[in-house]
């Protein structure tokens, strides 16, 4: 329920909000609540990937990206993601989670998001993103590039790291 809460606020809040392009991303400032919390008295693990959807959910709509791969009948499902925590969240405390589109395959796009308590990161993400057809298949990530309006001069290379965390987890796992 907690984050339907903030999703309704991310929602209601939109049309105040400036528009972004994918590659400047956006920033969400979010507090650490009750309902948040494991029985160590720290943000749940859970509640990241939770927040980092509304991330997303803020930076694809506020750069008209929803609306774009949505009327080509594309939507977009999350392939992989991994998270690296630094420092922990404690309640009430207030954090930011800066989303930008990191770079792109040729299978997805790949965001970095980012948890921030005044400047100082706390836990980041990476997430493989890919956009499939209503009508079944894969879009490429080129052709979604296009439709949302990337610079397609911008340099969009994968961190050598994520390229080989990517190829990775492509591989099914050993029984």
């Amino acid at each position: 329920m907690n984050l339907y809460f903030r999703l309704v606020v991310l929602l209601v809040g939109l049309w105040r909000r400036p528009r972004l392009s994918m590659q400047e991303g956006g920033v969400r400032q979010f507090r650490v609540w009750p309902s948040d919390l494991d029985t160590v008295g720290h943000m749940n693990n859970a509640k990241y990937f939770g927040l980092m959807d509304l991330g997303r959910v803020d930076l694809m709509l506020r750069s008209g990206q929803h609306r774009e791969t949505q009327k080509r009948g594309w939507y977009p499902v999350i392939a992989a993601q991994t998270i690296r925590y630094r420092r922990s969240l404690k309640p009430f405390q207030k954090f930011d989670v800066r989303t930008s589109l990191l770079g792109t395959d040729e299978r997805g796009l790949y965001f970095e998001q980012a948890f921030l308590v005044r400047g100082e990161l706390y836990a980041q993400a990476v997430v493989q993103c890919r956009f499939l057809r209503k009508s079944g298949g894969t879009v490429p990530a080129a052709v979604v590039l296009a439709a949302i309006g990337v610079d397609p001069s911008a340099d969009l290379a994968l961190p050598q790291w994520v390229a080989d965390w990517a190829r990775g987890v492509r591989e099914p796992l050993a029984a």
